[in-house]
């Protein structure tokens, strides 16, 4: 690689043609050697998803940098958009359709940001990391896994994007060993009964992880983060009805997928990282590793995704726990009084650690 850089820098240096036509003919043999090597290498991608979904701000950033390095695990590195036509939105797939528009179904557009720019998580996060994606060899390898097959199924179009997406992720550094799940971020999909029937039905073998967080700490976060997204919180009766709805939502979900669903508390998993990350590798049948109590990205240290000043990388963000001292008397009374009961209920069905 350093020799072939040295030779089409000196090559783009001459003010010949002919040697302007050898450097471009170099870097197009390099790149169709890199689409042969993709293709060739990219694994099948056939083990369930493990849904992480709830309400924003709760900690599914958190929880998926957590998952991230893990052996066991493909980890998806941002939030999950293969919702359509919104990503709070499970997609409805037509096995009557084309696979060229099942591909735009799910296809994430964020990954042309990430690979232009670089990968971040968070307005605040000063750290960029390198994201080298190709989408026209994920297409590539989205066709080819389908046209291997005999028959297609729901299961096997949501396979074959995954083993597409990670395919084309070239310098994803978990791409290879015996994996047993995917775990993905996508909030609110979880809030919708809707979307959890389709999510099961593709995936009878997959999880739903839930975080459920204390209202008082919840609220200053989703209130103080500046997107459109988050509009709808500003208002505190409006936001903590959007909260109870999710806190329900946890309860329906648990009591109609049984084994499948397992709700934890992010002052838990903030306070006591290692047991509760213990309770989820039990949970997904994986061996427990040091990794999963540091959050990192493609194995690389992370800082919080947070509305607040993060702390530094690869560490848990402590100072979360104390966000309801931003909020006044008044404001901590509307939110007691309008959550309490729920708020209880949920913590009953949560995994308990100490």
């Amino acid at each position: 690689m350093l020799k072939l850089k040295k030779y089409t820098k000196k090559i783009f240096a001459s003010k010949s043609p002919q040697g302007k036509g050898k450097a471009f003919r170099a870097i197009r043999s390099q790149l169709e050697d890199l689409y042969r090597s993709g293709l060739k290498s990219a694994p099948p991608i056939t083990v369930p998803l493990a849904l992480i979904s709830q309400i924003q701000r709760s900690g599914g950033s958190l929880l998926s940098q957590l998952f991230d390095g893990h052996p066991e695990i493909y980890a998806h590195p941002d939030e999950l958009k293969i919702g359509y036509p919104e990503k709070y939105i499970w997609p409805k797939i037509d096995l009557k359709d084309s696979p060229e528009n099942w591909f735009r179904i799910l296809f994430e557009a964020s990954v042309i940001k990430h690979f232009r720019k670089g990968y971040n998580k968070g307005h605040k996060s000063e750290k960029t990391f390198s994201f080298i994606f190709l989408v026209s060899l994920q297409e590539k390898i989205f066709f080819r896994y389908l046209d291997s097959l005999e028959s297609v199924t729901l299961r096997e179009i949501f396979n074959a994007y995954m083993s597409s997406y990670f395919g084309s992720w070239l310098n994803y550094h978990n791409i290879y060993g015996a994996k047993k799940f995917i775990t993905g971020f996508t909030p609110r999909l979880s809030m919708s009964k809707e979307n959890m029937e389709f999510f099961f039905k593709v995936y009878p073998d997959g999880r739903l992880i839930s975080i459920i967080r204390d209202p008082r700490n919840w609220f200053p976060s989703a209130a103080r983060h500046r997107s459109k997204e988050y509009s709808e919180y500003s208002d505190i009766r409006r936001a903590i009805t959007q909260w109870n709805e999710n806190a329900l939502s946890m309860l329906k979900n648990k009591e109609r997928y049984k084994h499948r669903v397992i709700i934890i508390s992010f002052e838990d998993l903030i306070q006591n990282t290692e047991p509760v990350m213990r309770s989820l590798a039990d949970f997904l049948n994986i061996e427990f590793g040091d990794i999963l109590t540091v959050p990192t990205f493609n194995r690389f240290p992370m800082v919080a995704n947070t509305s607040f000043r993060p702390e530094k990388a690869g560490s848990v963000d402590s100072s979360t726990l104390a966000r309801y001292k931003t909020l006044t008397h008044e404001e901590l009374d509307i939110i007691d009084k309008m959550t309490r009961a729920n708020y209880q209920k949920v913590l009953n069905e949560a995994v308990r650690v100490e």
